[in-house]
């Protein structure tokens, strides 16, 4: 297996570990938001690698000073040798994050099922009348980011739910359809975007933090762990 990012630190990504950050190459949605738009559409150039056999080194020196694993992308579950990893990277003895877009629940169920994932991250991109616009992608390719929520809140697996939010994508009725869609959710996080050069689409922009802080509190009566992350 092959990464395309390696962050060999983080008290971030993890929450409760000291973790490192690795990153999968291509993903099956076009956000025009996206920051890691060469992982999604030009793997070949001017990417870094990192091939798995020097990462499962560096975690056997790191063994007892980090605790987890975050595998993020890209989507990670495009992956046909994730599983296979993911085993040795557990049989070393670390917990698991995986970030995720949820198009593949079938991945996700075996992967939480065979005790390979210990957290999940998932992406919610909006509400589900504004979601295909927001993801870049056919509204037919959604039944699958319905079925990982489904499966997410049954609480088989503990998570977080987050939506990065961009001023031309989002307003009070994304957040009010995001609220009623994860009622329930143990935990939601928005994050604001931020702008860098590698982004898929240029020209779009952060929110006020003042809106950031308003949309919390919509989604608060439905999800009460609510939080703002990147401001």
């Amino acid at each position: 297996m092959r990464f395309y990012g390696f962050q060999k630190m983080t008290l971030l990504d993890f929450p409760g570990k000291v973790a490192c950050t690795l990153f999968t190459g291509g993903c099956n949605m076009r956000c025009p938001f996206c920051h890691n738009a060469l992982l999604v559409t030009e793997l070949e150039q001017g990417n870094d690698t990192w091939d798995e056999a020097e990462v499962l080194t560096f975690l056997r020196r790191r063994k007892g000073l980090l605790d987890g694993v975050c595998v993020t992308g890209g989507e990670p579950t495009l992956q046909p040798e994730l599983a296979p990893f993911l085993r040795r990277v557990k049989e070393l003895g670390y917990a698991v994050k995986l970030d995720t877009n949820g198009t593949r629940p079938e991945v996700l169920r075996a992967l939480v099922g065979e005790g390979l994932v210990d957290y999940v991250a998932m992406d919610v991109k909006n509400s589900p009348a504004r979601y295909a616009l927001t993801a870049g992608i056919p509204a037919a390719e959604l039944s699958g980011v319905f079925t990982s929520m489904d499966f997410l809140l049954s609480g088989t697996v503990d998570y977080e739910f987050r939506t990065t939010a961009v001023a031309e994508f989002h307003n009070d009725a994304s957040f009010r359809g995001i609220a009623q869609w994860i009622a329930g959710a143990r935990r939601y996080y928005i994050q604001c975007f931020t702008d860098r050069d590698s982004v898929l689409q240029a020209g779009l922009h952060a929110p006020e933090k003042a809106q950031l802080e308003h949309w919390a509190d919509i989604v608060r009566p439905l999800v009460p762990d609510v939080e703002l992350r990147g401001v």
